[in-house]
């Protein structure tokens, strides 16, 4: 079993890093990572390829275990990291969590490393001005 480490001061500087990538924008550009809150949205960057980097946990919230067995399919592993109740508070963006965070690698979706079928149909809408029209345009397309 991989061993966990342990935060207990919000003066670490990988909680520091952390917040900076949650609050400013500028962070995760240069960076290239950023957050991810809940198991859910964890399993969906998984499946969507997103290579994690680091596990946060609050232990009275999820269980080391259960870290290891939702990140099993993670290549390469990533570091494991149990947080004191204060830090995780700091870090976790929603009222009620669920104990789990994750920092993620950008991925880059430049046209360049786009895959298309051999005869793609594609609609691009620039700016638009309201949702909704996003999905009428989906409907007409």
């Amino acid at each position: 079993m991989q061993s966990v480490k342990q935060i207990t001061s919000l003066q670490n500087s990988l909680v520091r890093k952390i917040i900076n990538l949650k609050e400013k924008k500028k962070g995760r550009k240069t960076s290239g990572l950023f957050v991810v809150e809940g198991q859910r949205e964890l399993e969906m960057a998984l499946k969507g390829g997103y290579r994690i980097k680091t596990v946060l946990i609050y232990p009275e919230l999820i269980s080391v275990e259960q870290a290891f067995e939702l990140m099993k399919s993670a290549n390469p592993q990533p570091e494991f990291i149990a947080l004191s109740k204060e830090v995780y508070q700091r870090l976790a963006y929603r009222e009620k969590t669920e104990g789990i965070l994750a920092v993620a690698e950008v991925k880059s979706h430049a046209l360049e490393n786009l895959s298309l079928a051999e005869s793609p149909l594609i609609l691009v809408a620039e700016a638009p001005e309201k949702p909704g029209n996003l999905g009428a345009l989906l409907r007409t397309a």
